[in-house]
């Protein structure tokens, strides 16, 4: 896993301020698991999936699901542990944030723009 660190934000609003990418194969497979919590700026950017799973997790997150040119293709609000997402088949990567941070102010067809903290 990159050790750097990332700011994702759409519009001029900040999602997370520190977003930890997962782009190879152990790093993916972890994800968020053994984790007690997100901070509400904190987020993992997962590099490429197009679906996710919930299973062993300790509390809700929120998805973005994100295109290669990082258009927002499907979101999902506090999914609970325990639980599979959709495959979304347009997704190249997800966007995993603190359950409850986004309240509804991102939208499918929003461009997000990560870039180097």
């Amino acid at each position: 896993m990159s050790g750097r660190l990332f700011v994702a934000s759409a519009g001029s609003r900040t999602i997370a301020s520190r977003v930890t990418k997962a782009d190879d194969a152990p790093s993916r497979g972890k994800g968020l698991l053994g984790r007690e919590s997100l901070d509400a700026d904190e987020g993992m950017w997962i590099v490429p999936c197009p679906m996710i799973h919930t299973f062993f997790m300790k509390f809700p997150i929120d998805v973005l699901f994100l295109d290669r040119g990082l258009v927002v293709r499907r979101v999902l609000e506090n999914l609970q542990p325990w639980r599979l997402s959709p495959w979304v088949l347009s997704a190249h990567s997800v966007l995993e944030l603190k359950g409850g941070v986004l309240r509804g102010c991102v939208r499918a067809g929003d461009r997000l723009e990560i870039r180097p903290s």
